[in-house]
C-alpha cells in the first residue's frame, strides 16, 4: 500500500513560481514511477510529468516544458514539482500519484495505482 500527500498549492500571478511536494510512503517497489497529474474544471486529468525513480528518467508534456521541473529527495522519500512562469492556463487541481514500474518499460502516463488527495494552484492573469 502507498500513501501519497502532497502539499504547496496556492494562489499566484501569472509568471510566478510554486513548488508542490509529495511525501510518499509505503512500499518502495509500489511506488518506482511517480507522476504529476492535474485537471481544470470541466477538463478531463491530464498528466504532467512522470519520473522513474530508479533511473531519474522524465517525461514532460508539451504544455509545461521549460517551465516546470520534478525532482525527488530520496532521504525524505519526496517528489517536487517546481512550476515557474506560471500562466492562467496551468491553474487546476494538481495530483501526485504512484505506480510499480513496469518490467521492461518506461513509467506510463495513464492508470496510476494511487493517488494524493490534491492540493490545488490558482493563476491570477
Amino acid at each position: 500500500q502507498v500513501q501519497l500527500v502532497e502539499s504547496g498549492g496556492g494562489s499566484v500571478q501569472a509568471g510566478g513560481s510554486l513548488r508542490l511536494s509529495c511525501a510518499a510512503y509505503g512500499n518502495p517497489y509500489s511506488r518506482q514511477c511517480m507522476a504529476w497529474f492535474r485537471q481544470a474544471p470541466g477538463k478531463e486529468r491530464e498528466v504532467v510529468v512522470t519520473l522513474d525513480t530508479d533511473s531519474d528518467i522524465t517525461t514532460y508534456a508539451d504544455p509545461v516544458k521549460g517551465r516546470f521541473t520534478i525532482s525527488q529527495d530520496n532521504a525524505k522519500n519526496t517528489v517536487y514539482l517546481q512550476m515557474n512562469s506560471l500562466k492562467p492556463e496551468d491553474a487546476a487541481m494538481y495530483y501526485c500519484a504512484a505506480n510499480p514500474k513496469p518490467f521492461l518499460n518506461p513509467c506510463r502516463k495513464r492508470d496510476y495505482n494511487y493517488w494524493g488527495q490534491g492540493t490545488q494552484v490558482t493563476v491570477s492573469s
